[in-house]
């Protein structure tokens, strides 16, 4: 059972899309700020994937993708955006910085089920 972490400090949507991913059999962890995942990553656990909302305070989602894909130890941990952000120039942003994918909110099970597929895939052939 793949561990997926999601951070969105809006809290039902973390919840909406943690019912689907154990629809798709994978075992969640909610985090509702960077801060609070960073501080978790950095104590040694990790999951298997990380879906990372972009608009959050304090600390952004694209903040904190930055900090893991300039640590050796994250660079190949797959990390997917999920966004309320549409616009080209923020999605090839986050593709820029490391993204593994970017799927906009509100998702489908089968567009969260697609871009995780393509993230795992990504990192085996790596």
């Amino acid at each position: 059972m793949k561990q997926v972490w999601i951070i969105d400090d809006d809290e039902e949507m973390g919840r909406a899309v943690g019912l689907m991913l154990k629809l798709l059999d994978c075992d969640t962890r909610a985090f509702f700020n960077a801060r609070a995942a960073a501080q978790t990553l950095l104590s040694g656990k990790a999951p298997d994937l990380l879906l990372l909302d972009i608009n959050m305070p304090e600390v952004s989602g694209l903040d904190l993708l930055e900090f893991l894909r300039r640590r050796k130890e994250w660079k190949h941990l797959p990390i997917v955006m999920l966004s309320s952000e549409a616009a080209d120039v923020m999605i090839d942003r986050a593709l820029e910085m490391g993204a593994d994918g970017y799927v906009t909110k509100p998702v489908t099970i089968e567009e969260l089920e697609k871009v995780m597929s393509q993230a795992f895939y990504k990192h085996l052939t790596s």
